[in-house]
C-alpha cells in the first residue's frame, strides 16, 4: 500500500513536469508577434500615405508613383520584414504576398496569383525533381564518395572541393539546377561528418557556400542564368553591339572564381568548421563506394536525361531553331522521364519541398508586382538620379548595388531590366563606356547574398536546415560588401588589362 502511494506521488511529479515542459514551450512569443505587427504596420502606414513625388530623369522624363505602385513598395516591406525575420513559415509570407494584392487592389487577384505558375517557378520546380532522381537513383551518393576520395579529410578540403564543384556544373548548367544536382551530393557528405541533422559551422559552411558559389559560378557564361543573354539583348538595344559567347567570359571568369576563392576563405574564417579531419573518413568512404557496385540502369538513365536537357538548352544560343523553346518547358521533360520510366514515384512527388517552391513563386509574384506598377521604375529613377554628378566610379557602383540590393527581392532579369536602361542614360554623361555599366550589373545580379528569395540556390539551401534566414542575412552583409570590393578592382585593374573600355574619349 505504502509503495502505491509513493509510486503514486511519483507519478503525480511527473505530471506537474511534464505540464511544465508544455506550458514553457506554449510560452507567448513577442518577438514574432512584434515582427508580424512591425511589417503590417509598416504596409499600412505606407500604403495608405499621400502620394509621393514624380521622380525624373536626367532627360526630363517624368515616372510618376501610382497608389498601386505606392502600394507595391508597402508589400515589399512587409514581406522582407517577414521573411528576414521567419514570422511565420517562408511560404506562408509568400501566399501573403498574393493576399495582400488582391485585398487592397494592387493587382487583380487573377494576375497577383498567374505568377504563381510562372515559368520560372516550374524550371525551379524541374530543377528540384532533378537533385531527387540524383538522390532516388544513388548517382549522389557516388558522387560524393568519388569527391572525397579527391579533396581527401581535410574539412577545408571538403569544403572547397564543394564550392569549385557547385560553381563549375554552373558553367554548363543554371545555377538553379546546379545547386539541385549538387544539394543532396551535399547532404550525403554532411552524413559522413558525425553530426547527424544537428546544426553545425560545417553544415552552415557547406549550404551557405553552395548557394554563394552556385551565383559566383553562373556569371561566368550564358548557360549559367537566363539574366546573361536578357542583358545581352537589351545591350545591343542601346548599343547596336552584340555580346559574344566568349566575349562574357573572358571578362567575367577572373572575377567569378575570385568570388569563389573568397566565399571559401570568408567562411573558413567565420564558419570554420568544429573539426580540422574527419578521421578514417577515406578507408570510410572507400569501403562505401564498394558497397555500391556497378552503375545501376536508373544512375545512367538520370545521367543521360539531365546531359540531354543541358544540351537543348545550351544550344539555344547557337541554334535559332530551338530559341523559341521555354526553358522550364525542357527542364520539366526530364521531370516526366523519370516518371514515365519509373525513376521517382508519387512518394518523391510528396517529398518536394513544397515550401520552398512557394517562397519563390511569392518572389515572382512581388516582383512583377513592382515593375507592372512602375514602383521598380520610380526607384531605379530615384536612386541612380542621387549619382548622376558623381565620380564617374561612384556612379558605376552605385548602380552595381541597386542592382544588388532590387536582385535580393525580384527576379535579377527584372532587376537589371529596371536599372540598365536608365544607367545607360546617366552614363553618356559621365563619359562612362556602356561595357562597364553592363558587365558590373551582371556582376552583381548573379551573386544575391542577403535574402534567400534572391536566387534559387539560396532557398534550396535553405532546406538543410541547417541554418535561419536571419543567419543567411548576417554573413551576406561582409559577403555583399566584398562583392562590391571586387567588382571595383575588376574595374581599375582586371577589365582594362583584358581590353574592356572603360571612359568615353
Amino acid at each position: 500500500m505504502e509503495a502505491d502511494k509513493h509510486e503514486t506521488a511519483n507519478q503525480e511529479r511527473r505530471d506537474i513536469k511534464v505540464t511544465r515542459i508544455k506550458l514553457s514551450k506554449t510560452k507567448f512569443d513577442w518577438k514574432r508577434i512584434f515582427f508580424i505587427l512591425l511589417g503590417l504596420g509598416l504596409f499600412l502606414f505606407v500604403y495608405y500615405m499621400p502620394q509621393w513625388k514624380d521622380a525624373v530623369d536626367p532627360t526630363g522624363k517624368v515616372f510618376p508613383l501610382s497608389t498601386e505602385g505606392k502600394g507595391a513598395i508597402a508589400l515589399f516591406l512587409l514581406a522582407g520584414i517577414w521573411w528576414v525575420f521567419e514570422v511565420v513559415p517562408i511560404g506562408v509570407t509568400a501566399i501573403a504576398i498574393g493576399v495582400f494584392q488582391a485585398l487592397f487592389s494592387i493587382r487583380p487577384a487573377k494576375e497577383a496569383f498567374r505568377d504563381f505558375m510562372d515559368p520560372s517557378v516550374m524550371f525551379i520546380f524541374g530543377s528540384v525533381v532533378v537533385g531527387l532522381a540524383f538522390t532516388k537513383s544513388g548517382l549522389t551518393k557516388r558522387i560524393a564518395y568519388k569527391m572525397l576520395e579527391v579533396v581527401g579529410e581535410k574539412t577545408s578540403m571538403i569544403l572547397l572541393g564543394c564550392l569549385v564543384v557547385t560553381a563549375g556544373l554552373a558553367h554548363f548548367m543554371a545555377h538553379t539546377a546546379a545547386a539541385a544536382t549538387v544539394f543532396p551530393i551535399l547532404h550525403a557528405i554532411y552524413a559522413l561528418y558525425g553530426e547527424g541533422d544537428k546544426q553545425s559551422k560545417f553544415g552552415k559552411a557547406l549550404f551557405i557556400g553552395m548557394a554563394y558559389a552556385a551565383g559566383a559560378g553562373s556569371i561566368i557564361t550564358f548557360l549559367g542564368a537566363a539574366r546573361g543573354p536578357a542583358a545581352a539583348g537589351m545591350f545591343k538595344e542601346f548599343t547596336g553591339r552584340d555580346v559574344g559567347f566568349f566575349e562574357l567570359t573572358k571578362y567575367m571568369f577572373l572575377v567569378g572564381w575570385v568570388m569563389v576563392l573568397l566565399i571559401w576563405g570568408y567562411l573558413m574564417i567565420f564558419l570554420k568548421p568544429e573539426k580540422n579531419v574527419i578521421h578514417g573518413l577515406k578507408d570510410k568512404v572507400k569501403r562505401l563506394s564498394k558497397e555500391l557496385g556497378p552503375m545501376s540502369f536508373n544512375e545512367k538513365f538520370v545521367i543521360v536525361a539531365v546531359i540531354l536537357v543541358v544540351i537543348v538548352m545550351a544550344m539555344q544560343s547557337f541554334v535559332p531553331a530551338l530559341k523559341p523553346l521555354d526553358r522550364a518547358a525542357i527542364m520539366l521533360v526530364s521531370t516526366l522521364l523519370f516518371f514515365i520510366f519509373r525513376v521517382l514515384t508519387v512518394k518523391e512527388l510528396e517529398e518536394i519541398p513544397w515550401n520552398i517552391i512557394l517562397l519563390f513563386s511569392g518572389a515572382m509574384s512581388i516582383g512583377f508586382c513592382l515593375w507592372k506598377t512602375g514602383a521598380a521604375q520610380w526607384m531605379a529613377v530615384n536612386w541612380l538620379v542621387m549619382f548622376q554628378k558623381a565620380h564617374w566610379m561612384v556612379f558605376v557602383l552605385s548602380i552595381a548595388s541597386f542592382v544588388l540590393i532590387m536582385t535580393n527581392f525580384i527576379m535579377n532579369v527584372a532587376a537589371i531590366a529596371i536599372s540598365l536602361p536608365v544607367s545607360l542614360v546617366v552614363a553618356g554623361y559621365l563619359g562612362v563606356a556602356p561595357d562597364v555599366i553592363f558587365y558590373s550589373s551582371l556582376v552583381t545580379a548573379g551573386m544575391p547574398f542577403l535574402l534567400l528569395i534572391g536566387a534559387a540556390p539560396n532557398a534550396i539551401a535553405y532546406e538543410s536546415k541547417q541554418f535561419t534566414t536571419g543567419e543567411f542575412f548576417k554573413h551576406g552583409i561582409p559577403m555583399s560588401i566584398i562583392l562590391i570590393a571586387v567588382l571595383a578592382i575588376a574595374i581599375i585593374t582586371i577589365w582594362p588589362v583584358t581590353g574592356m573600355p572603360i571612359l568615353i574619349k
